[in-house]
């Protein structure tokens, strides 16, 4: 039986990427992960044979990556050589194969949230300013002595 790509899923943190292998009831599961390429291998219970060979966008630490193995998919995380720095794509190459796709329901911008955390923090700090800010008490001339 010919082996086929399985369905992947990916996305980028500052230390790690992630690599999701969708395949259910997977067995005889093999990752080799190296600095610039990521092997996979594995069979369904089916016996459908799955090969994907990833060459990476850039270094990975092999020896601080891991796989994970659940009934329904195989997760590699993989640990940036360059940490903080953004992935555009996972593969070194600028092609998208058609098994290949970013993870969105883990996918995060997470370039510059140092930033835009600072600009809360620091726009919270203000309204507090505003609201502790008391000031003079309104005046109270306009009301009623009848009551």
């Amino acid at each position: 039986m010919a082996r086929q790509p399985a369905k992947t899923l990916w996305y980028d943190r500052p230390r790690y990427v992630y690599l999701e292998f969708c395949v259910e009831d997977s067995r005889d599961v093999k990752v080799v992960i190296e600095e610039q390429r990521l092997v996979f291998s594995c069979k369904n219970a089916d016996g459908v044979e799955f090969y994907n060979e990833i060459n990476l966008y850039a270094r990975v630490n092999s020896k601080d990556s891991r796989e994970k193995r659940s009934d329904r998919s195989i997760t590699c995380f993989m640990r940036k050589w360059k940490e903080k720095v953004a992935w555009p794509r996972i593969t070194k190459e600028n092609i998208k194969p058609a098994w290949l796709s970013v993870d969105f329901d883990n996918w995060r911008d997470w370039e510059g949230d140092e930033e835009v955390e600072r600009a809360m923090v620091e726009q919270y700090a203000e309204l507090l300013e505003k609201v502790t800010d008391k000031g003079p008490p309104p005046a109270m001339d306009d009301l009623d002595d009848d009551l």
